[in-house]
């Protein structure tokens, strides 16, 4: 059975839908990031190095004027959600090392914020790092 990268990054909660990262980027970054070739195509998005301290003062959003600073505690959990979309409050609060509700906190802040977003159910949902 033969499955496209796409399919297998979309059932890994990798990537989103096919196409739908191309308006975004043409408008953040203009039609210079395409570079069609024959048989390709190649996007460059400029990045930025910070360091720790410069991080810690535009906070995780990148590139987003209204940048929400996060405390190392939620700097962790959306690290955490980031390398396993699936991980749960619980399983939060024993790698961090903080109580449920701080960690339930933390969460709803994130949320709030537009920083993470949960989809699907509690029970067989995953966290979307936005």
């Amino acid at each position: 059975m033969k499955k496209n990268f796409s399919d297998i990054f979309l059932q890994l909660h990798i990537s989103e839908r096919s196409g739908r990262g191309v308006p975004l980027i043409t408008k953040v970054y203009g039609q210079e990031a395409f570079e069609f070739r024959e048989n390709s195509i190649v996007v460059t998005i400029p990045f930025t190095f910070f360091s720790t301290n410069d991080r810690e003062k535009v906070g995780d959003k990148v590139g987003d004027k209204s940048a929400v600073r996060l405390n190392p505690t939620r700097q962790r959990i959306v690290e955490e959600m980031r390398n396993n979309p699936n991980v749960t409050l619980p399983q939060l609060t024993s790698m961090i090392g903080l109580s449920y509700k701080t960690i339930e906190k933390n969460v709803s802040y994130l949320k709030k914020n537009k920083i993470i977003d949960r989809v699907g159910s509690n029970k067989n949902g995953w966290w979307r790092v936005l």
